[in-house]
């Protein structure tokens, strides 16, 4: 399984601090076994994302494409809004289960607007933009990523 690792930070692509948030996707991705195909760190630009995440499903052919950033509610905040623009099917389940694992941490768990869905044979997830909240949200999804990915890609797997 190849993934993808789309930072979505207008400060940090202009080099002002450590893609932390990147970091922690990827030990995930890693965890699960997935080989990074590849990373970008990008502005909140929507038509930038809706590109990035086209180009990491179309073109690179990745089972999976994990976003940080971009999920909360600042006006600047337009990754959900990307990624529903380029997916074909909505999986709600899984951001629902990533708030639900943030719940016990943060008493702002219900602010993200994280989305997940399906693009051809990719699975595009948005994270939360801090590295404490992947790590919580990730928990509560990773274990069932493998399956999701061979669901999509219409291998039978045990349940």
């Amino acid at each position: 399984m190849r993934a993808a690792i789309v930072t979505i930070s207008t400060s940090r692509s202009t080099g002002e601090a450590e893609d932390l948030s990147g970091n922690r996707l990827a030990q995930l991705a890693e965890r699960i076994g997935a080989e990074i195909a590849g990373r970008d760190l990008i502005p909140d630009d929507r038509q930038l994302i809706e590109e990035r995440f086209c180009y990491w499903a179309d073109v690179e052919r990745c089972e999976l494409v994990l976003s940080t950033g971009g999920t909360g509610f600042a006006l600047t905040d337009i990754t959900p809004e990307a990624t529903r623009a380029v997916i074909e099917r909505e999986a709600p389940g899984i951001p629902e289960a990533m708030r639900g694992a943030s719940r016990e941490h943060t008493r702002h768990w219900m602010l993200s607007r994280a989305v997940a869905g399906i693009r051809g044979s990719s699975l595009i997830i948005n994270f939360p933009g801090s590295p404490e909240s992947i790590t919580q949200a990730g928990e509560g999804i990773e274990q069932a990523l493998p399956h999701a990915v061979e669901l999509i890609a219409g291998r039978r797997s045990s349940h």
